[in-house]
């Protein structure tokens, strides 16, 4: 009798995972890896999340957990990450976003086209099925609207590639469900802002201690953040950005007296150490006779702008109730000078110098 021919091995399936971090695509990769597909999970650093790394800057945060949110839901799930450095083609998502910005300077809807199109070419790079990402239908008011999420599956030119686990049984079937990859039983109907069914799916996954974001960490979606990078291209006369740039808008008071220059005083010892960093790029002051924090000038100043800025620190060291205070300026020639000044007081800087 002839031994049977066996039969061939299901091929097996892969998926590329956008991971931010986040309790949503946490929840997607879980679920697809609980249905016996390899998943592998991407992470695109833009710059504009950084906020562990500011954590770890100021005093007053020190005692706020300091982790790499991607890397952590990584080594919970047991998933390989790649994070991918994308600063500088980024620039063009921020700068002229095809589909506008939502109600700050956050361009949503382009950044999650731009996302899944580079998840697109590392996935047919590295011969991945299909892609996942933890998108919720009515979560977000520009890019997770029922009418956006076809928008991205095409502009990426992931089309049906692209599965959405927390919302797909409220979306049509993607390729990978029609094809029987997934089972489309096991995927969930999560849609609007609500948190309580991806936290009962957590519970249910045994997953603690997640992070939760209010708008994701990018920084594009604080008012106040984005104030103040509207502000520096104004005085800059153009539409540009560097790395430096991303981080410093985050750190520090930033005062801006005259058009032509703008102060960021640092607010604690943290951010006093850290800007310190920065002292041969910038001319900088610093208190002599009392502890105060370091400035930071941005822009061309003359010698009167020099003792406003000098004024200005001071009001800010131990020293803000003397009547003098001595200061020293240092520009990134060695030129130095030095102002005994009267501090400002509190309500001697105009609310609107603050950016």
């Amino acid at each position: 009798m002839n031994n049977p021919i066996p039969l061939e091995n299901p091929i097996s399936r892969k998926a590329v995972a956008l991971i931010s971090g986040g309790l949503d695509s946490m929840l997607a990769a879980k679920i697809i890896m609980d249905q016996g597909i390899h998943v592998e999970g991407l992470n695109f650093f833009t710059g504009f999340c950084v906020e562990g790394h500011t954590h770890a800057i100021r005093t007053k945060d020190r005692s706020k957990t300091k982790r790499n949110n991607a890397l952590w839901v990584a080594e919970q799930l047991g998933m390989k990450l790649h994070i991918i450095d994308v600063i500088e083609e980024y620039k063009e998502i921020v700068l002229n976003p095809k589909h506008g910005y939502g109600a700050n300077l956050n361009p949503c809807l382009d950044c999650k086209a731009f996302m899944v199109q580079k998840a697109r070419e590392w996935m047919e790079a590295n011969e991945f099925d299909f892609i996942i990402t933890g998108e919720v239908v009515g979560q977000r008011p520009k890019s997770q609207r029922k009418v956006s999420m076809p928008i991205v599956a095409r502009e990426s030119g992931a089309l049906d590639r692209l599965l959405r686990p927390l919302s797909a049984n409220v979306l049509p079937p993607t390729l990978p469900e029609r094809e029987g990859w997934v089972d489309r039983t096991k995927l969930g109907s999560i849609t609007g802002r609500s948190r309580h069914q991806q936290i009962k799916l957590a519970n249910n996954f045994q997953l603690v201690d997640y992070a939760q974001p209010a708008g994701g960490c990018c920084f594009l979606t604080d008012a106040y953040y984005s104030n103040k990078l509207r502000d520096l291209w104004r005085a800059r006369g153009k539409r540009d950005y560097d790395f430096d740039d991303i981080v410093l808008l985050k750190i520090g008071r930033h005062i801006r007296p005259h058009a032509h220059f703008k102060l960021i005083v640092a607010r604690d010892e943290g951010e006093t150490n850290f800007l310190s960093g920065y002292r041969k790029e910038f001319t900088y002051l610093y208190t002599v006779d009392h502890p105060g924090p370091i400035t930071l000038i941005d822009g061309e100043t003359e010698y009167r702008d020099l003792e406003l800025a000098a004024r200005i620190t001071a009001r800010y060291s131990r020293g803000k109730d003397q009547q003098e205070v001595k200061i020293k300026v240092v520009k990134p020639n060695g030129r130095q000078h030095e102002f005994n000044v009267t501090p400002f007081g509190s309500a001697d800087i105009p609310d609107h110098w603050f950016v």
